[in-house]
């Protein structure tokens, strides 16, 4: 019940929080997506749900071979960006989060969920994109399905899929494996896929100076792995809620603090123009190509080395460390020498990123 103040009283109402409805920021990647999937949709599943800390892949053993599946849904606007569109994010995403708990894809599946009046020229572009990045990670697409539904109902189309790998011998990277002195490294530039996508449906002429930077990293994973083996700790990618989210997920569940160096974060000039224009941090941006990993430091020059061996790593840097102070929190060293706590993202930043 809304209570109305007496207005003679002289004070202000204090705003209700809006309890009872699904916003667009519980899709944001960020503290309201956290909440909805910790309060209602893990508690839902009782002793079904996985236990463990919630991660890009789940793991699992059938006869003696260490696999992981994913599944992910893909309602990206517009439908087509400088770099990429619905269908290779599609791809790429679900390669990527088998990739983050070092499994290398064998399977996907996809389905499409079409609004009627979709132009067939779109889905074929769509379709082929599907195909062409499926080929370019060398995974097959096994199965799929196919539903349409009425005008306005699904913006379009979407696209879900779901991903098997098989894991490398002697890695089992996660979420909660970070350590105190672990080294950060951070594979590519930051913001590129969100602000090209803002742009391109806003109109707002930055996609002639970027592209998305969506791609498979499986590959880059496999060379980490190899320079590192178990040294490297955890593996993300920063998508929805970008670098700052998937940063403050690790030191939740890894019961670490993060120190960043501000000076080290990659974000080219027109997405810091983009970002400045529009108020917001790169750091909280979403990316589609990069990964940010946590690993022990008596091997991370090896690690970085082998990134910058791999075209979709040759941009890595060394962008932070993991201490045993201020567990749980990430901490920003600015350019003038003061800190300051990078935060995840809360509401909704940019809607229908990925």
């Amino acid at each position: 019940m809304t209570i109305i103040p007496d207005p003679s009283s002289g004070t202000c109402p204090v705003p209700l929080p809006e309890v009872e409805r699904v916003l667009l920021g519980h899709g944001s990647g960020g503290r309201l997506s956290a909440e909805l999937i910790g309060n209602v949709l893990v508690p839902a599943l009782g002793e079904a749900a996985s236990p463990g800390p919630l991660e890009d892949a789940a793991t699992f053993a059938v006869g003696g071979a260490e696999l992981a599946v994913s599944t992910d849904a893909y309602v990206v606007s517009p439908l087509f960006f400088a770099g990429g569109d619905i269908g290779s994010l599609a791809v790429h995403g679900t390669v990527n989060d088998l990739a983050m708990r070092a499994a290398m894809p064998v399977a996907l599946t996809i389905a499409y969920i079409i609004e009627e009046g979709l132009p067939l020229a779109d889905l074929r572009r769509i379709a082929a994109s599907v195909g062409a990045a499926a080929r370019d990670a060398g995974v097959p697409v096994l199965t799929g399905d196919t539903k349409v539904v009425g005008r306005g109902a699904a913006d379009g189309i979407f696209v879900v899929s779901t991903g098997v790998g098989r894991r490398l011998p002697g890695a089992a990277p996660s979420a909660a494996a970070a350590a105190p002195g672990d080294v950060v490294l951070l594979s590519g530039p930051l913001g590129c896929h969100g602000t090209t996508v803002l742009s391109a449906r806003e109109g707002l002429g930055f996609d002639t100076d970027i592209a998305s930077d969506t791609q498979p990293l499986h590959r880059l994973v496999e060379a980490m792995v190899t320079a590192g083996g178990t040294a490297v700790h955890t593996l993300r990618d920063p998508t929805r809620g970008g670098l700052a989210s998937a940063l403050n997920e690790i030191a939740r569940d890894s019961h670490v603090g993060v120190e960043v160096e501000e000076r080290a974060l990659p974000v080219p000039a027109a997405v810091q123009a983009a970002c400045e224009l529009l108020g917001l941090d790169p750091a909280q941006v979403a990316n589609e190509g990069c990964l940010v990993a946590f690993v022990a430091p008596e091997l991370a020059d090896a690690v970085l080395a082998a990134m910058r061996s791999r075209p979709e790593g040759r941009n890595a840097v060394r962008i932070g460390t993991a201490t045993n102070t201020e567990p749980g929190r990430v901490i920003v060293r600015t350019a003038v020498g003061s800190r300051r706590v990078l935060d995840m993202l809360v509401g909704e930043q940019l809607p229908r990123i990925c």
